[in-house]
């Protein structure tokens, strides 16, 4: 486990007393070593240069504008960007609210905290941090000196936050933690997605329960791609479909029949596990017209007792569709091996 985002409050001010402290708040991250913290200069005048600046009355209702962001969210027809964060805080806060805040902090103590970085990475969850530092104080002044997206090194102050001191103590922890998951997963994106060129790297539905948008968002920052949002958006026929409907071309032979009586338009994509299967596909294909798209190229990448992966499958695999379809592969992928898929010619990279 490794430090990856903190909150540290270094000097406050109210109408009654100035003082000063130290107070570390640690978290940790599983997958990468990143991390970020937030604290407060020894005077209460001190400065930050101020560089970029979002406006927090730009989320003012229970529709997001998100023209703001550097880098937007993925679309979907029902999440609730903001009742998440509600619900964060909700969790957090449950029927008594902060009671140690309440106990120990001034209510009209002010402080101004800083962001800073603690590991190299990419910083991620700004923008989501600025929602929510509004949604529990409008009045809360945040600036940045980064976007989402851009890389900061270790020890960088590129964020702070002014106002009530209790109110910025009580956002600080959901802050982070979003902040924490969010740029952990942008940095590990952005290795994978750099490694796996000219591939695309892609996202799968396998997210946090209630954090799909949330995780998404952060292989967008990343550097990555979004692979269909959920079963709504994109046709994807895999291994259970395939068996249920009785063989791969008896289930495309479906799902266009489906999307025709429907008259819906969407992407379609089918999984073949073999070479016999995407040669099943092509020859479908080729005799019918499809709504197909692309294909899945699962389990081609065949691993190694060295480490190393055995890619030659995939890369005849894809000379067979040679390039009437995009493909994607999906098996044995990691920053190891995800640069030696990335040269098989597949267009897509998905873990």
């Amino acid at each position: 486990m490794r430090r990856f985002v903190s909150l540290l409050l270094l000097s406050v001010r109210s109408k009654h007393k100035h003082v000063s402290l130290q107070k570390p708040y640690v978290s940790v991250i599983w997958f990468i070593s990143y991390s970020l913290s937030l604290k407060l200069p020894p005077q209460s005048h001190s400065k930050v240069r101020r560089v970029v600046k979002m406006s927090a009355t730009e989320v003012t209702s229970s529709r997001i504008s998100y023209e703001s962001f550097a880098i937007k969210p993925p679309e979907h027809p029902t999440y609730d960007l903001k009742g998440i964060i509600k619900l964060a805080l909700e969790e957090d806060a449950g029927d008594r609210g902060d009671v140690t805040c309440l106990a120990t902090i001034p209510f009209d103590m002010e402080v101004e905290a800083y962001f800073l970085a603690k590991e190299d990475g990419i910083i991620a969850g700004i923008a989501l941090a600025e929602m929510i530092f509004h949604e529990v104080d409008p009045s809360l002044k945040v600036e940045w000196s980064k976007n989402d997206g851009d890389f900061v090194h270790k020890g960088l102050q590129f964020g702070r936050v002014h106002g009530r001191a209790h109110n910025i103590v009580v956002a600080e922890r959901v802050v982070l933690n979003f902040m924490q998951r969010m740029s952990g997963t942008a940095t590990l994106t952005k290795a994978m997605a750099n490694a796996a060129y000219p591939a695309y790297m892609l996202e799968t539905r396998k997210t946090a329960p209630g954090l799909r948008l949330v995780d998404k968002w952060a292989v967008l920052i990343g550097g990555g791609r979004n692979h269909r949002m959920g079963l709504f958006d994109m046709v994807m026929i895999k291994d259970n479909h395939i068996s249920a409907a009785g063989g791969v071309a008896d289930a495309l032979k479906a799902v266009d029949l489906y999307l025709e009586q429907n008259n819906l338009q969407m992407e379609v994509e089918v999984e073949t596990r073999t070479l016999e299967e995407v040669e099943e596909v092509l020859h479908y294909s080729s005799q019918t017209k499809t709504s197909l798209t692309r294909i899945m190229l699962d389990n081609m990448v065949v691993p190694l007792p060295n480490g190393d992966v055995d890619i030659s499958m995939l890369k005849e695999a894809v000379q067979l569709i040679n390039g009437r379809y995009e493909t994607e592969a999906s098996s044995n992928v990691t920053l190891d091996t995800v640069h030696k898929i990335g040269q098989s010619g597949v267009t897509y990279i998905s873990r």
